[in-house]
């Protein structure tokens, strides 16, 4: 541990404590929505699926603009998503 401690360092430790609040919010939200996509798949739910769906493409593009998500991760689990919701679909007809 540092001797001298900078008020510069006392603010970034203050700013990070902020983001990682603000940060951890909309990930425990996103991880919500991808919850409740995956449960509708597993309840056979077709609509609901859907539904859920587009909302968790719209949460996890709101993360990657938020900088919290990087884009090709939230790309990687709205295809992974879509795959399962499609799947469903397709047996249902």
């Amino acid at each position: 541990m540092p001797r001298v401690i900078h008020k510069s360092t006392i603010k970034r430790a203050r700013q990070a404590l902020k983001r990682l609040q603000r940060n951890r919010t909309v990930l425990s939200a996103v991880k919500g929505v991808i919850r409740k996509v995956v449960g509708a798949v597993d309840a056979k739910d077709a609509q609901a699926a859907k539904t859920s769906l587009r909302e968790a493409t719209s949460a996890l593009s709101k993360a990657v603009t938020k900088g919290i998500l990087k884009r090709n991760t939230a790309s990687r689990r709205i295809s992974r998503l879509a795959a399962k919701v499609n799947a469903l679909t397709s047996a249902r007809t």
